[in-house]
């Protein structure tokens, strides 16, 4: 009888894996940028930002989720997940894609979230975004930020520029990320990945070892807390050329939200710091496309004397101003970028009103 339940048993987990292997097979040729999978609902992939369930597929159980986490985790991670009740992770298939993966709960059982990550890094021409971009790998020091909502493509712009850098000029590159996305391959430069939980207890503590493994160029994955932006801040300072990003909306917001996270004694500081370090941010959107697909709009505010003194002075809220009338020094205003998608007619005026931050402007440019 215990044999016979142990075969059960393989049998039933050998049938997991290999729905598994399917359901990723499908979001791979769907062009999926997310698989979603949870007890008691068909699997849903999310195609040019629209979710649709593989009605095909059959209810996933609280058991094929469970032993998709036996997939995932290490056994030491499934213990994490356990205790904290959500985890961020990596998975490589086969040799075709990577994903960056969240499990969860939801009402007892396993939720998991599965982001694609190509195997190749697009360029920036591919990603269809503007040349002006490729300044900001040139430099040798400085902050630069790719900001935005999740999900609009942030990693893949940063990928590109640090694939730029490793195929012009030979510099050590360390990127530190919860969990690791793109994995590059070397080609003039050395290139380290370093995976939060992994190979360092978090970003912190990677940042400050960076300062003593002669790296030129850092990617941080994620700006999460105050410790995390002051090291990075100081990277850039001290010579590094330090790639980031954030969950915000704009550059004068993304600038607020750094100063707001600081004490009050120490916002003067962080202040003066920002404007001798910062070299740029760059937000972008993606939106629906009239062909299908999506293409982004951005924004790009380049740090210009003008614009360290507005954070120097704590006139952030004048940032606006000097990007839509900063066209002269590479600036690049998001109504601007929306209008011209509109003229161009990639977008409808109804998407690019959803996605504007200012719909007033963006009729007057209509």
């Amino acid at each position: 009888y215990l044999s016979y339940l142990n075969l059960k048993t393989y049998i039933l987990n050998l049938m997991s894996k290999e729905l598994l292997t399917e359901l990723i097979s499908d979001a791979i040729r769907e062009g999926a940028s997310d698989l979603h999978l949870l007890a008691g609902r068909h699997p849903v992939i999310r195609v040019a930002g629209e979710l649709l369930p593989l009605l095909k597929r059959p209810l996933l159980s609280s058991g094929d989720t469970a032993l998709f986490m036996e997939v995932f985790l290490s056994a030491a991670d499934r213990a994490l997940f356990l205790e904290r009740k959500e985890i961020d992770f990596s998975y490589a298939f086969k040799s075709e894609a990577r994903f960056r993966g969240n499990g969860y709960f939801e009402k007892g059982n396993i939720g998991i979230a599965l982001r694609l990550i190509p195997r190749r890094i697009p360029t920036l021409k591919e990603l269809r975004l503007p040349a002006a971009l490729e300044t900001f790998a040139k430099k040798q020091q400085g902050f630069f930020l790719v900001v935005g909502p999740m999900g609009h493509g942030k990693s893949t712009t940063l990928a590109s520029l640090i694939e730029l850098i490793n195929e012009s000029r030979a510099e050590h590159i360390m990127t530190i990320e919860d969990p690791i996305e793109y994995v590059y391959e070397e080609k003039l430069s050395i290139i380290d990945q370093r995976e939060v939980r992994i190979d360092t207890r978090d970003f912190r503590t990677a940042l400050v070892a960076m300062f003593r493994e002669d790296v030129d160029v850092g990617l941080i994955g994620e700006m999460r807390d105050q410790e995390t932006i002051s090291s990075a801040v100081t990277a850039a300072e001290t010579g590094h050329l330090i790639f980031s990003t954030l969950h915000t909306n704009s550059a004068a917001e993304t600038l607020n939200r750094i100063i707001d996270i600081f004490p009050p004694g120490q916002q003067e500081q962080i202040r003066q710091e920002l404007a001798s370090s910062l070299t740029g941010i760059f937000s972008q959107r993606l939106i629906p496309r009239v062909s299908g697909g999506l293409i982004p709009a951005f924004e790009l505010m380049v740090a210009t004397s003008a614009v360290a003194n507005l954070i120097r002075e704590k006139r952030t809220h004048e940032i606006n101003t000097v990007i839509e009338t900063g066209a002269e020094h590479g600036m690049i205003d998001m109504n601007r970028s929306l209008a011209e998608l509109v003229r161009t007619g990639e977008v409808t005026p109804e998407n690019a009103r959803a996605y504007s931050t200012n719909p007033q402007m963006l009729e007057r440019l209509l």
